[in-house]
């Protein structure tokens, strides 16, 4: 199984261009730290019938997940709702968020902050070494406020709780002058097919009215070691001029 969590961010006020999304950069870096790829990042509005539906789909994907933002009390704040109606659970009253945001507010938690208490049933809490309000898991989707500033703690906790360390992916990447990618992508499949356990880019780009690839190969350093000289031996065996943008190290 691949080493890999999605990302799930939620907030309309990225989308209209009023905040810039913050937690996706953490994250990668989060992740790739402890071995670990970004499966995917959707950025999702404050609307339940879409947010339902990609929480659905996320949940159904079977790859954990990380969801930030929509954990407060407004109106807009959805995905505490949206989460339990996505895995067919009752949103109720967690007796130890209770606790904690009645310690922490006192007779200000009602009406208004208890409301960050009711979470889908059987959900875990994540501690918020912030301000205390918990994030939760449930069905393998973690969910975490929008403020950068508490959910990275709290991302951190739970990567180094349930996802060990995994060795990190080995990585290769030249770059060839003076090439069309339409000359190389019958090569390029039958180097897939060959290499099924390694990622293959393509990544094309033009300067000085000529086109330039770059090209790279990633994946665990046993399938991409023997890979490695096979890639170059083929392209210098076109003659193509290269340049070995990054050369993977050896564990």
């Amino acid at each position: 199984m691949r080493a890999e969590i999605g990302l799930l961010i939620i907030g309309s006020e990225i989308l209209l261009g009023k905040r810039q999304d913050r937690h996706f950069p953490r994250s990668r870096e989060q992740l790739l730290e402890r071995g670990y790829d970004v499966a995917y990042c959707l950025i999702v509005p404050d609307r339940w019938e879409l947010l339902l539906s990609q929480l659905c789909w996320a949940f159904a994907a079977e790859i954990p997940f990380f969801s930030f933002g929509g954990l407060g009390a407004t109106p807009d704040d959805l995905t505490r709702a949206c989460a339990a109606a996505a895995t067919g659970r009752s949103l109720s009253r967690h007796p130890e968020a209770d606790a904690i945001i009645r310690r922490r507010f006192g007779a200000e938690a009602e009406p208004i902050r208890i409301r960050m208490a009711d979470l889908p049933e059987g959900a875990a809490l994540i501690p918020n070494p912030i301000n205390e309000i918990p994030g939760f898991s449930v069905a393998g989707g973690y969910f975490f406020p929008g403020f950068p500033q508490m959910a990275e703690p709290m991302s951190q906790w739970v990567l180094e709780r349930y996802f060990p360390p995994r060795a990190t992916q080995a990585e290769g990447r030249v770059l060839l002058d003076a090439v069309r990618e339409s000359d190389l992508v019958l090569w390029m499949e039958d180097f897939c097919r060959a290499h099924p356990d390694l990622e293959f880019s393509s990544l094309p780009s033009f300067r000085d009215g000529h086109s330039r690839i770059e090209l790279g190969i990633r994946g665990p350093a046993a399938a991409l070691e023997p890979a490695w000289p096979t890639l170059l031996e083929a392209l210098r065996g076109r003659g193509l001029k290269l340049e070995i943008l990054l050369a993977p190290r050896r564990p």
